[in-house]
């Protein structure tokens, strides 16, 4: 079985490659579960430093969670992402205003109709 790693890009084998050996197979996994386990420490060391904006902060935990911002300003997921990046409820709820005042502009120019040139 292969499969990709979410957040690398390589691919992982869950099988010994041809020609390797058992202890040199155990040892490339452990080697690999490793990299992934430190990856994900410092991916979770972003999501709360103070050195990120929150808009950054949140699109590390949605990266990390394979999940988008909810929408609504009462989601119950909003005081679940506020303390896991370290942030105040109404920081992410700034967000996610401003994403609807950026989508809502991306909109309003796509409607904008061109003149008519006949």
């Amino acid at each position: 079985m292969v499969f990709e790693s979410q957040g690398s890009g390589r691919q992982h084998s869950s099988r010994p490659h041809i020609g390797e050996s058992i202890p040199d197979y155990r040892a490339r996994l452990a080697h690999e579960q490793e990299e992934m386990k430190q990856r994900r420490v410092a991916e979770l060391a972003e999501q709360v430093s103070v050195r990120n904006l929150p808009a950054e902060r949140i699109l590390n935990w949605e990266r990390m969670h394979g999940l988008p911002l909810p929408r609504s300003r009462t989601h119950a997921l909003l005081s679940v992402i506020a303390a896991a990046t370290d942030l105040q409820l109404e920081q992410v709820q700034e967000v996610q205003r401003l994403r609807l005042l950026a989508a809502q502009g991306a909109s309003a120019e796509s409607a904008q109709v061109l003149p008519n040139l006949e």
